[in-house]
């Protein structure tokens, strides 16, 4: 606490932002001032961590939290304190984490979740190493849910209307944003490294430094705040949604992971002679057998289901290759103490959290288990058959059944995160689409 005192009176601080990750890896919290913020104990209610998307909550609260709507009490974490550089005055964010009255984490807490997985590999003397790389879109201002998003106009006047991947000149068409996004992350001490231009139109892709697990799940849950209040002061929105926009492709949220020995520094996925070993087989094993369960985390809204088409570039199935953008594992070319698997899973509209500590889990349990991968994909995944979940209420299904990543996360959270999205799906499947009008109002 004494070098969080320290840091906000050397940065003049007079408000703090107390957020905490909801389970759409959203900001909640609440604003103290400066001078109160040890005063008091920070509190907020429980429930908000089982609200969906929509602002609803599941049948089964009382269920899983009582009929009390207690208090959870947030822990400060100084680890993840940073300045807030779009504030007129000297304001600080800074990450808690949500404990019960017993000094516990909080089982529905995302960021505990994720805390949990790592401290299995704490057990074995592992560290995750992981790095995020983070797709969105630029689009214009849209106050009406009924109009489909569309490309914002860039310093020529124009819209960018076609698709050319890696153009510099279609990043500098937004350079005001694009510099003050990077002013933004240094000032935050986000360890933000290259921008692309993505396939889409003023579709683009922040590659994060490899680095700590938690660390960068914060950075990637301050990333999106701070991208989106970037944009909204140059007069458009940032979104992070799966698939925005029906003809243009899918954002996704890809993840680089290795594991390094604590003691030696050592990436146990290579032997001494820089081989690939069976740590390292067995990682993309779990991957492969419990990714189908963990679908969920990686596509948690109705909408990241329309990415998992055979058109949108995004993976349909559970292969695994070697440097192929095809398959939803891959095992980008390395040195040997870079050795890594990327699951390319994840949509953007992600948790960084919960996407983080599945994936995580996923491979944890190949190891333990030591689970044996089918053979390389040396081909195009694309030409072979979806396996992947469909739709959110049959993705939520499997995970519900899943006892191995249920021991590892905790049912509680399981039960809470699966009772969330079936509402979520039932919310949104009472909502009659344009396609439902136009093609069935007189034709059925």
């Amino acid at each position: 606490m004494n070098t969080i005192n320290e840091w906000l009176k050397k940065h003049d601080i007079t408000e703090v932002e107390c957020l905490i990750p909801d389970m759409t890896g959203n900001a909640r919290g609440k604003f103290v001032p400066a001078d109160k913020f040890f005063k008091e104990e920070t509190r907020l209610p429980e429930c908000i961590l089982l609200q969906s998307v929509t602002g609803g909550y599941p049948d089964e609260f009382d269920d899983i939290l009582g009929v009390k709507d207690s208090d959870m009490y947030l822990r400060p974490d100084a680890s993840a304190m940073r300045l807030v550089p779009w504030a007129k005055d000297p304001t600080a964010q800074i990450i808690h984490d949500c404990m019960t009255a017993d000094g516990e984490l909080h089982p529905l807490s995302s960021r505990g979740v994720l805390k949990r997985v790592l401290a299995l590999y704490d057990k074995e003397n592992w560290k995750p190493i992981v790095a995020p790389e983070v797709e969105f879109y630029l689009v214009k201002k849209v106050t009406d849910p009924d109009y489909e998003l569309e490309s914002p106009v860039g310093r020529s006047g124009r819209a960018e209307m076609m698709r050319r991947s890696y153009t510099i000149d279609a990043i500098n068409e937004f350079d005001p944003l694009i510099e003050d996004m990077y002013d933004y992350c240094d000032a935050m001490g986000l360890d933000a490294d290259s921008l692309i231009d993505e396939s889409g139109s003023a579709q683009m892709e922040l590659n994060f430094l490899h680095g700590d697990a938690l660390s960068l799940a914060d950075q990637v849950f301050t990333f999106k705040r701070t991208l989106r209040a970037t944009a909204m002061q140059h007069g458009v929105f940032a979104t992070f949604m799966a698939k925005p926009m029906e003809s243009e492709p899918g954002s996704s949220m890809h993840l680089h992971q290795s594991i390094i020995d604590k003691t030696t520094g050592k990436n146990i996925f290579v032997n001494s002679q820089g081989e690939e070993n069976d740590l390292f087989r067995h990682y993309i094993g779990g991957l492969q057998k419990f990714t189908r369960y963990a679908i969920p985390f990686y596509a948690p809204n109705v909408n990241s289901y329309r990415r998992f088409a055979k058109d949108i570039a995004a993976p349909i199935n559970l292969n695994w290759g070697y440097d192929n953008r095809t398959t939803g594992i891959r095992v980008p070319q390395s040195s040997p103490q870079a050795k890594r698997v990327e699951n390319r899973f994840a949509g953007a509209d992600a948790n960084p959290y919960l996407a983080t500590a599945a994936s995580l889990a996923c491979g944890y349990l190949g190891m333990k288990l030591g689970i044996e991968p089918g053979p390389p994909c040396e081909g195009s995944a694309y030409e072979q058959d979806i396996e992947l979940a469909r739709t959110l209420e049959q993705a939520a299904c499997l995970l519900d059944e899943c006892q191995e990543l249920r021991d590892i996360l905790g049912n509680t959270f399981l039960d809470a995160y699966v009772a969330v999205k079936a509402y979520e799906f039932e919310e949104f499947n009472k909502v009659i689409s344009s396609w439902e009008r136009e093609h069935l109002l007189l034709n059925v």
